[in-house]
């Protein structure tokens, strides 16, 4: 695939998608990205804002076998990741074991309210995440390619949700937040939605294949030594102990982003080049993905939340203290 191609399917996605989803221009953009670099991501936001909806409209946009989860308390692993059962030929004379994949078994997994599972449930997507695989008693299966999670939560609900660990939160390429819409936003949304019963299709504008040549042309773009260095200066920064740190990044983060984040930084920097018309990373592009692609990696302590320190204000602290020439 041709740089020129590159920047032509993706403003056709994202012009398809915006079809469908009011507003919300940042996330749309965020999760666009992620799905190029070939990464996962979390959305969060208040109910009715459109998560589901945009989610929906990429995997018609992209053209991929997709599945809905509905996260719940009583959610088991094997209601994710599928399970082997006993099954009999027509005359009963004969029984084998024989496994009924899952819905992980899908280009997209769309994972609903991903905070009302229990640990031991959301666990089951840490290998399907990172190795793209599935280990059900001592057989690996392979999940398709490309497979992709966009996974949704509700901030501000706490009765009957649990904290995403921090080793699932680290697999999301992105943490993207939805805004509450503004009053031109809101009127469009209500036009836009009213005069229909159902949500009108989205067009595919792509296919698999097409998306995994992209996510092979991301990889392929040159980043400079001095881009580089500026990344691990930045991902060092937000340590509590690192050399630059900011003050408020030393009181209050209690874990930093692990390497995830920098490699975050460089691919979906390298999507924002590439969407620019651009064969080459720059500064700019590493800083404008910092906060979608560090601000789920940062570990707060409770001072943070009681003073109102959100991970966003400590990333835009460290972006505005770290030069990007040494």
């Amino acid at each position: 695939m041709e740089p020129e191609d590159f920047r032509r399917t993706a403003a056709a996605i994202e012009a398809a998608v915006g079809e469908v989803v009011v507003g919300q221009r940042e996330a749309v953009r965020g999760t666009l990205v992620a799905l190029l670099s070939g990464g996962h991501a979390l959305l969060e936001g208040v109910p009715g804002l459109g998560k589901t909806t945009m989610a929906r409209a990429f995997a018609a946009a992209l053209g991929l076998e997709h599945r809905r989860v509905q996260f719940t308390p009583d959610l088991m692993p094997a209601d994710i990741t599928g399970t082997t059962v006993l099954t009999q030929d027509e005359g009963h004379a004969h029984a084998e074991l024989r496994f009924q994949p899952g819905p992980v078994f899908a280009q997209l997994l769309l994972a609903d309210e991903i905070n009302r599972a229990a640990p031991r449930t959301q666990s089951a997507l840490l290998e399907a995440m990172q190795e793209r695989t599935v280990t059900i008693g001592n057989e690996t299966r392979t999940l398709p390619r490309p497979f992709f999670v966009l996974a949704t939560q509700n901030p501000v609900e706490l009765q009957g949700t649990y904290p995403l660990p921090e080793a699932e939160l680290d697999r999301f390429l992105v943490k993207l937040e939805f805004a509450y819409p503004g009053r031109e936003e809101l009127s469009a949304m209500v036009v836009h939605t009213a005069g229909r019963a159902e949500d009108p299709e989205v067009a595919a504008v792509a296919d698999a294949a097409t998306l995994v040549a992209m996510t092979e042309l991301v990889r392929a773009v040159p980043a400079a030594a001095p881009v580089v260095d500026y990344v691990s200066r930045l991902v060092l920064a937000l340590q509590p102990d690192g050399a630059d740190a900011v003050d408020d990044v030393r009181r209050h983060v209690r874990l930093g982003p692990s390497p995830r984040g920098a490699q975050a930084l460089v691919l979906g920097g390298r999507v924002l080049a590439l969407m620019d018309g651009r064969m080459s990373l720059s500064f700019d592009d590493v800083r404008a993905f910092a906060l979608p692609a560090l601000r789920h990696r940062l570990v707060l302590g409770f001072e943070a939340e009681r003073e109102g320190v959100t991970a966003d204000a400590l990333i835009e602290q460290t972006l505005a203290r770290i030069p990007t020439e040494r």
